[in-house]
């Protein structure tokens, strides 16, 4: 008696199957540097600054994030081309082929910012843990993040530690479940999220600048480039072969780290929009802040989620700001360097990054508040973003160094526009600061 037919999926559906495996398993091959950059710009210190437009003005801003996207994703793709043209990140080829005053003027601006912006995440951790476990200190769960990390950095090679950041970003999904906990009028959030509200008042153009200074910071420049490098040497290919099909993935890889960074950035926006604005909150100046005034309103599980996403993303963002810093100073005085070396083969690199990390603790120690922090770091981004944002779109558009990669039109035109933007949002920034 012949057996009845297997439930086996037909060949045109198992051919599907085998297609949609396949086009899955690229996707998460194509996912490196980009996706990475991308998660660690929402950073505590940004979701501060997310978090404080939502509650100022409610959902007005919401459309910010449909701008910063593609003008994100023009500048990054044109720092990660750069690294794989030359081989080597943005400071080596500031090094080679520009004045040296120019890449000393950015190391000048970049460290301190940068030391500033680890300063006040690792205060943002320590203090939503706190509410989390009230018993115990906020300065004493900086310190054990902050050990942590280093420990992370130092024990781990790039592969192993890539891959924590990786599975760090899936802790960003977390911003994206808190808004359908809260219900928002999505009728409303369609029409502030394609119809730009501006307001021409101190405050609301105070946190354009914000916003634009946050999403768009020199460090994730300096940090795409030397990523790149990075990444394929770690691949084996000690010279990058740049062609078509590796120019597509990279472009993919950033597109797609540059879209969710703005994703999350949306979320939290939309949620203080709905949340701490509908609640009458309309001041937040810190991280904590917003999840104590979220608790109430929101209810417990919306404010552990909220919580718990700043940690996940003190985690993730945190290595890539000392690292960054650590690349920047090994390439301009060449000494060894790289995340896949060990302690001993690369001593000077890790002590920038422990130096990096414990200036950063020891803000906190020293009276630096992290909202002064932020506010210093704001201003150094500011001052500092035009000019490299010049420097890159020269870069790009010089044949010397990128030969047949120069930017093309939709590269420069975009780019352009950022430049434009970022210049008027320094000139804001000076002004605000120091005239208002």
């Amino acid at each position: 008696m012949m057996k009845p037919p297997t439930a086996n999926p037909s060949p045109p559906k198992r051919r599907r199957l085998f297609t949609l495996g396949a086009r899955f398993r690229r996707l998460l091959k194509l996912l490196g540097p980009g996706v990475i950059t991308g998660a660690s710009d929402d950073d505590p210190s940004g979701i501060v600054t997310y978090s404080q437009a939502g509650s100022q003005f409610g959902l007005a801003t919401l459309w910010t994030a449909l701008l910063t996207f593609p003008l994100m994703a023009a500048i990054q793709s044109m720092c990660a081309r750069i690294g794989l043209v030359t081989s080597q990140g943005l400071t080596g080829t500031l090094r080679t082929h520009y004045p040296k005053w120019v890449l000393y003027t950015m190391i000048l601006f970049c460290f301190p910012a940068v030391i500033l912006n680890i300063g006040a995440d690792i205060q943002s951790m320590g203090a939503v843990a706190n509410l989390l476990v009230p018993g115990i200190p906020a300065f004493a769960f900086s310190i054990f993040f902050t050990a942590l990390l280093l420990f992370m950095i130092i024990k781990y090679p790039y592969q192993k530690m890539a891959g924590m950041l990786k599975w760090l970003c899936v802790g960003l999904l977390l911003y994206l479940v808190v808004p359908f906990l809260v219900h928002p009028d999505w009728k409303a959030v369609l029409h502030r999220t394609f119809i730009p509200a501006i307001r021409m008042d101190k405050d609301f153009l105070s946190i354009l600048v914000a916003l634009l200074g946050t999403t768009i910071s020199p460090y994730l420049f300096f940090w795409q480039a030397t990523m790149e490098v990075e990444d394929k040497q770690h691949n084996g290919k000690q010279k990058i072969i740049v062609n078509k099909r590796v120019l597509e993935d990279m472009r993919s890889d950033v597109s797609l780290g540059m879209f969710f960074s703005n994703l999350v950035m949306f979320f939290v926006i939309l949620t203080a929009g709905t949340v701490l604005y509908g609640g009458g909150v309309r001041h937040i100046d810190t991280v904590e802040q917003a999840a104590q005034a979220l608790k109430p309103l929101a209810g417990n599980l919306s404010y552990a989620l909220f919580t718990i996403g700043v940690i996940g993303t003190g985690f993730l963002a945190i290595p890539v700001l000392a690292g960054c810093v650590s690349y920047m100073l090994a390439e301009t005085f060449r000494f060894p360097m790289g995340l896949d070396k060990k302690f001993n083969e690369a001593k000077r690199f890790y002590t920038v990054i422990i130096v990096s990390l414990v200036a950063g603790l020891c803000m906190q120690f020293f009276g630096v508040s992290s909202v002064h922090a932020l506010l210093y770091t704001a201003i150094l981004y500011g001052l500092t973003s035009p000019v490299m944002i010049a420097v890159i779109l020269h870069i790009g558009n010089n044949k010397e160094i990128m030969g047949k990669y120069t930017n093309n039109r939709w590269s420069n035109g975009l780019g352009f526009l950022t430049l434009i933007l970022m210049t008027a949002a320094a000139v804001g920034l000076i002004y605000f600061t120091c005239f208002t």
